[in-house]
């Protein structure tokens, strides 16, 4: 058998499995076996490539590890939280939609989970619909899109894979890249997309959850670890120091456990990180072995020849491949992990430059990646008290959402070059 079409019965079979409940790094590891052995390369080669596709993502997964720090930092000493507080305080009730944007567009950009960032709001989302009578859908709309825009911006595990599969393009300009895209995707979100939604699902009755903000740190407390971190990757570009996301990310939420007193709770920060990464290190380790046998096939071959007839054909694939691979495992990371080292070579080979393909393939990571298949899915909807029918209804505009933020970045780069 064609080993693209192998390739391709070996993914399709993975999302089939993580569809029945399978656990997605074990969905995708049967799915890169039955790939490989379809593909006529036998048991031994298949593990081989198997392998050589996990090794590949050794360097992004320490890298990741590291940000664990930061990220526990953020959530369990309310960092996140008083940031969120008070980007909704000071724009007030008026600019409701645009201020949970915001929080769950800077807090995403600044190292926390997309689906942390969304739960962590969520309370204070709750608390004003209840009070000015808005509807839960328009809400996690609001909260969703602007994670989105934030998460294509960030230090967070999708953008770091990405850079990393892309001959190790600098983690900053691939964050800078797409700066614009996400500013733009927010104003889109904010103003065209969630007046577009009906209003329904209005909400009138106090929720569960009461505002606290008086026992969080200070804003400026919380904002020394993210500031510390970017500003350590910034001197590469500044002045050719080069500080690695491995160094920069641990520095940063060190910094932040010191600023907001937490320092006597340390541990337990980064456990909590530690945790969470260590779910996302064992997906890649997971999406490491599909791409390997994805990226030994013929199918990047397939993907060039079709776009070979259209102008820049290259930059129109590396949002596709982000996007398609985002829909096969409902999860940027993933998405943005198989796409980016499956298709990087073939994107860079059509003239798309490293920095530029791994912003593209990320943003292109963020058109499907809220598949019911995915934890997302079903994260966000069950934090705003959602069921599933009601949740369905909001990815036609999540799809959207990530569809103006991978053109943006699509455009942005033509424009440019």
């Amino acid at each position: 058998m064609d080993s693209a079409l192998a390739a391709l019965i070996g993914l399709v079979l993975s999302i089939v499995l993580i569809i029945k409940k399978v656990s997605p790094v074990y969905s995708l590891i049967v799915g890169a076996v039955v790939g490989g052995l379809l593909a006529g390369w036998g048991l031994v080669d298949t593990v081989t490539k198997m392998i050589e596709g996990v090794s590949s993502m050794s360097p992004a997964i320490l890298r990741i590890v590291a940000a664990g720090v930061l990220t526990g930092m953020l959530v369990k000493t309310g960092a996140a939280s008083r940031i969120a507080h008070s980007i909704i305080n000071a724009l007030g009730q008026r600019f409701i939609y645009l201020a949970l944007a915001l929080s769950a567009m800077i807090l995403t950009a600044i190292g926390v989970f997309i689906d942390v960032a969304v739960i962590t709001i969520a309370p204070i989302a709750l608390i004003s619909g209840c009070k000015l009578n808005l509807s839960r859908t328009k809400l996690l709309i609001a909260l969703i899109g602007g994670g989105k825009c934030g998460n294509i911006i960030s230090p967070n595990p999708n953008t770091i894979a990405a850079a990393e599969n892309f001959n190790n393009a600098p983690l900053p300009d691939v964050m800078m890249a797409n700066i614009v895209p996400a500013i733009i995707g927010l104003l889109i979100t904010v103003f065209v997309i969630v007046p577009m939604i009906p209003k329904s699902d209005l909400m009138t009755s106090e929720p569960d959850q009461k505002e606290k903000d008086e026992n969080l740190p200070p804003l400026w407390a919380s904002l020394a670890g993210p500031i510390v971190t970017i500003a350590l990757m910034a001197l590469r570009p500044i002045c050719g120091i080069v500080i690695d996301p491995m160094i920069a990310l641990p520095v940063g939420g060190i910094v932040g456990i010191i600023t907001t007193g937490y320092y006597k709770q340390a541990m337990t920060c980064i456990n909590y990180g530690l945790e969470k990464m260590s779910g996302i290190s064992m997906l890649l380790i997971g999406t490491g072995t599909i791409a390997g046998i994805i990226s030994a096939s013929t199918i990047k071959d397939v993907f060039v020849e079709l776009l070979s007839g259209i102008s820049n054909g290259g930059t129109f694939m590396a949002p596709i491949s982000g996007a398609i691979m985002s829909a096969a495992t409902a999860s940027t990371t993933a998405g943005a992990t198989i796409a980016s080292a499956s298709f990087g070579e073939a994107i860079m080979a059509a003239g798309v430059t490293a920095v530029w393909g791994a912003a593209m393939v990320n943003s292109g990571a963020t058109v499907l990646d809220h598949l019911p298949h995915g934890s997302f899915f079903h994260a966000t909807g069950g934090t705003m008290g959602m069921n599933v029918n009601q949740r369905l209804k909001l990815i036609p505009y999540e799809t959207l959402i990530g569809f103006i933020l991978a053109v943006g970045t699509m455009f942005t780069y033509m424009f440019i070059s």
